[in-house]
């Protein structure tokens, strides 16, 4: 079993950063591929980036792309997502999901996901 804890939300001005901590408990080994999501109200759930623990491979929605970057500390089972430049669009709650299998093509897909966290609340103001 792998259970997945996010921190690090809040809320910040236009402009701003934050970085979310995603911490991985249990059977870790079991992980391939690390993603974060995110979901707005009245939105369905969009993947944000995703990350290949074995090669450090990272993926990225365009809509964040230069703004956002994801890495992993494999001593620390933890995953990060560093938030820069952040716009009002950007407030959601974000999650962290785990995959038991490479991330590949298909990263965003949240069926391609076995486990999910319970979600940090991120707030952008103009």
């Amino acid at each position: 079993q792998v259970q997945l804890v996010e921190s690090g939300g809040g809320s910040v001005q236009a402009g701003g950063s934050l970085r979310l901590s995603c911490a991985a408990f249990g059977y870790t080994y079991s992980m391939y591929c690390m993603g974060w999501f995110r979901q707005a109200p009245g939105k369905e759930r969009e993947g944000v980036a995703a990350i290949y623990i074995g090669g450090g491979i990272t993926y990225y929605a365009d809509s964040v792309k230069g703004r956002f970057t994801i890495s992993q500390d494999n001593a620390k089972n933890t995953l990060y997502l560093q938030m820069n430049s952040l716009q009002p669009d950007d407030t959601a709650m974000y999650y962290c999901a785990a995959a038991w299998r490479g991330c590949g093509g298909n990263w965003y897909r949240e069926d391609k996901y076995n486990v999910w966290g319970q979600g940090t609340q991120v707030t952008v103001s103009s």
